[in-house]
């Protein structure tokens, strides 16, 4: 597992990148939180820099959408999915396990 930060440092509706062996995006939507590969498929820009809505992120690029429970493509012009990656919150920090998918994840 790789600490990303405590809960308070990573308020509602924002989000942080964390250096793994590839980059993950790490999300706060209403205190649950979302970690996806932080590189849009479509092409190389940051969803961690991207625009919240709800549990979606929209890429800051040509604005393809994903569904942070899912990966799932939920807006063009993407069509591969990225992958999720488990978020442990435990004692006030939040971690995250790449390589294992969130729970429900496709």
């Amino acid at each position: 597992m790789i600490l990303v930060c405590p809960t308070t440092a990573l308020p509602p509706g924002e989000a942080i990148r964390v250096e793994a062996d590839e980059p993950i995006a790490v999300f706060n939507v209403d205190g649950e939180f979302y970690a996806i590969d932080d590189t849009c498929t479509h092409q190389d820009a940051s969803l961690a820099d991207g625009w919240l809505d709800g549990c979606a992120v929209e890429c800051p690029l040509h604005a393809s959408c994903f569904d942070l429970r899912t990966g799932k493509v939920s807006g063009p012009p993407a069509k591969t999915p990225v992958r999720t990656h488990r978020v442990v919150v435990a004692d006030g920090m939040v971690y995250v396990r790449p390589g294992v998918a969130a729970e429900g994840a496709a």
